[in-house]
């Protein structure tokens, strides 16, 4: 029988065997990559962010909301009960860099998006403990007040076409126009923009309908979170290639 002594007392033999057992590990997670077509499944109703909620996405990485919220469920059943559907991997296929978290201070967000009106989103942001009084969030009225930036709404869908992103070069060309239109259910351009982006909610979301805020723009984001996925229909068996 071979002595485990032999080995721990022979540091370049310890040393050696630990690597050949870590590349048989690697190897056997890794190769079967190598011949999957894709290691995300197709799921129906998934599309990219339209650029107003890809700048709300933006401000809620800004302003760290991701440290005290995670956007992942697990398929534990206390995880299912408490906030919905288990995360689907296809649901982040668009998120550069994914907002999972590590922590939470506060619920997971992954099923947030039409759970509460506007209004109680605005109000919640502003001032978090007017409708949870237990809540340690910080408030951030200042985004009411904040005129969205929509000069670079082209570039950042440019920027996110590098990493694989499948924007247009329409929907690049009209961000801007559709940045303003998704919050102004009066505009011209709701029509295009409703062609070029699916299921998407167009409305004044902050209740100003004179300006166009970071208000706006988040809490479009956080309307559209968990709700492209039609889970009545969703098959996990008939999806996985």
């Amino acid at each position: 029988m071979f002595s485990h002594k032999i080995i721990e007392t022979r540091s370049m033999l310890l040393l050696i065997l630990s690597l050949v057992v870590i590349s048989i590990g690697g190897i056997v997670e890794l190769v079967p990559l190598f011949f999957l077509q894709n290691t995300i499944e197709k799921v129906e109703g998934m599309r990219p962010y339209t650029p107003l909620e890809l700048a709300g996405r933006n401000i809620y990485i800004r302003e760290g909301c991701y440290s005290c919220h995670s956007q992942m469920i697990r398929p534990f059943r206390d995880e299912v009960a408490r906030y919905g559907p288990y995360s689907l991997a296809a649901e982040s296929m668009y998120d550069h860099p994914f907002q999972w978290g590590s922590k939470r201070t506060g619920p997971d967000l992954a099923r947030v998006g039409a759970r509460y009106s506007d209004e109680w989103q605005v109000k919640h942001l502003k001032d978090p403990r007017s409708l949870v009084p237990e809540s340690v969030m910080p408030g951030y009225p200042f985004l009411a007040n904040n005129t969205l930036r929509t000069d670079n709404a082209a570039a950042h869908l440019k920027t996110n076409v590098i990493v694989g992103v499948p924007y247009t070069d329409e929907m690049i060309k009209f961000a801007e126009a559709d940045m303003r239109a998704q919050a102004n259910p009066d505009s011209d351009d709701v029509e295009g923009l409703e062609k070029r982006y699916a299921k998407i909610s167009v409305r004044d979301f902050d209740g100003n309908p004179n300006k166009l805020t970071e208000m706006d723009a988040l809490v479009a984001y956080l309307q559209m979170l968990g709700t492209l996925v039609d889970f009545e229909k969703y098959e996990p068996e008939k999806n996985l290639r």
